[in-house]
């Protein structure tokens, strides 16, 4: 098949593009995730004609790899190595049709009230309360079968979660997520050969291809095609899976552009299209991450970690102080970097797995500030970013919460993960050290998969780049549709809320075409 022809139903693959093409649309979508996908389907539902450009490529379950190592450097940015400078942090974010979708636990809630209180009072938004929003929320949540996690598949680590959190006086509650079916395999990191997880590529995708939408894969856009106020496309190449050898260019020419390609990705797009949408100078600035830190507790009698949803139970306690507790699972090879030691005594620790379960808390880390910049010979980021001594003191009052949650269940040592500290402590009275400890932004173990703000919504165009609805201020028909767009850290897990986001931008821009 010709790169100029493609039959209605298909996801168009490396292998098809044979030359040079130009494609014509309505809309184009740039990014699969899951702002991108429900974009593109609302917008295929209101019968525009829509070509959704993603630079990944589509995933089956024979694809999947179990080794977290392997998966890591098939699915996602740079290989599963992109990191901040200033403070070091892994940013894990993935590189194939449906986005993060494919590879996160399906978490889905909402944030409370005062998130969007905040977000509305401090930056002139009018319309973006947490009423304003349920309807969008409702509506995705339908589609994708949102609903708490059942206890047939908690598995053990997840309810001894339940049980310290119950002793400790914590409010803890099954995680609602986008799931049909779930077996409790624990493989959402590595993908959920069950295909019980509701990711973009099964759900949204599928069913705007069915409405008329055009997928491309294996194309990285490198440059938003504009004059004056108004974009008419984007170009770029052809990039092969894995490899990332080009061949192919192309063109996608359209009435409106949406860019979906995630918080890093979209202000090294237009940085890289001569500086558009930035007459506010906030292109790129603003960057802020949940970081999370784990904690490892190990229990005298098997808990079988592997069996039980990947994150099922949370705790929204702490949510007005900054964090969010959750239960969590992943590779083996994912979670050894998070374990202390080497030689025997990481075997030892090993060896131990089936004792263990491994919770998380990320945090709000407000204070901490960043920036996306571009490289001059790469479409991937340049992350600045340092985590600031007030909320490195706020992650280790999360540790120290996981570790009253630990012993309180009844784990007989945990693995705190902090520089200064011993390895392993045995008695909650010892991890009281973790609040009397001077925890300075490089003793703790971090990472992130959520990141936010450097392309912002603001009520006032000189202090960001979109307003409510996601249009770029500077542009009559360019939108912006990721996480970017955040104003500020939304407390919770983001994909609920891009999603929710995406639906009111994309019923608003249904009716501007």
């Amino acid at each position: 098949m010709s790169a100029a022809s493609q039959q209605d139903g298909e996801v168009r693959v490396f292998a098809q593009y044979d030359r040079d093409f130009s494609e014509e649309a309505d809309v184009v979508v740039v990014g699969s995730g899951p702002a991108g996908a429900v974009v593109s389907y609302e917008l295929a539902r209101a019968g525009k004609s829509v070509v959704l450009v993603e630079e990944g490529p589509p995933f089956t379950p024979r694809d999947f790899r179990r080794d977290g190592n392997i998966s890591m450097a098939r699915t996602m940015r740079e290989g599963g190595l992109r990191a901040t400078t200033g403070t070091f942090m892994p940013v894990m974010q993935a590189n194939c049709l449906g986005g993060a979708s494919l590879i996160n636990s399906a978490i889905c809630v909402r944030p409370p009230d005062f998130v969007f209180d905040e977000w509305s009072s401090r930056f002139d938004l009018e319309e973006s309360s947490r009423a304003d929003l349920d309807p969008h929320f409702d509506a995705v949540g339908e589609f994708l079968g949102v609903a708490p996690t059942p206890q047939n598949v908690q598995g053990r680590r997840n309810l001894l979660f339940k049980r310290g959190c119950d002793a400790m006086g914590y409010s803890s509650e099954p995680v609602e997520r986008n799931v049909r079916g779930c077996r409790g395999s624990g493989e959402c990191f590595t993908g959920c050969r069950a295909r019980a997880k509701q990711s973009m590529d099964i759900s949204y995708i599928p069913e705007a291809i069915r409405l008329g939408a055009r997928v491309l894969t294996s194309l990285q856009v490198q440059r938003v095609m504009s004059i004056g106020r108004r974009a008419w496309g984007v170009e770029g190449q052809v990039v092969e899976p894995l490899s990332g050898r080009t061949s192919h260019r192309f063109k996608v020419n359209a009435r409106l552009v949406v860019l979906a390609a995630g918080c890093t990705a979209t202000p090294v797009l237009l940085l890289k299209s001569g500086d558009l949408a930035n007459s506010s100078r906030q292109v790129g600035r603003n960057l802020q991450f949940h970081p999370g830190c784990a904690v490892a507790g190990v229990f005298p009698e098997p808990v079988n970690p592997r069996f039980g949803a990947t994150q099922s139970y949370h705790s929204l306690h702490f949510l007005r102080e900054g964090f969010k507790m959750e239960t969590m699972w992943a590779a083996p090879a994912a979670l050894a970097v998070r374990l202390p030691g080497l030689g025997h005594e990481l075997l030892d620790r090993f060896s131990q797995f089936g004792r263990m379960a491994v919770w998380d808390a990320i945090s709000s880390t407000h204070q901490s500030v960043g920036s996306v910049r571009a490289r001059f010979d790469s479409m991937d980021p340049a992350m600045s970013w340092r985590l600031h001594p007030e909320d490195a003191k706020l992650m280790a009052r999360s540790i120290h919460a996981l570790a009253q949650i630990f012993f309180a269940a009844g784990a007989e040592k945990i693995l705190p993960g902090v520089h200064g500290l011993p390895d392993e402590m045995s008695s909650s009275e010892e991890a009281e050290r973790l609040l009397q400890h001077p925890v300075r932004p490089t003793d703790l173990v971090i990472a992130s998969s959520h990141v936010f703000c450097t392309t912002r919504m603001h009520g006032d165009a000189d202090k960001g780049v979109v307003d409510e609805i996601g249009k770029c201020h500077d542009f009559e028909n360019l939108y912006i549709a990721d996480t970017g767009i955040f104003p500020r850290c939304p407390s919770v897990n983001p994909m609920f809320t891009v999603m929710a986001l995406a639906r009111r931008q994309a019923l608003a821009i249904a009716d501007r075409i």
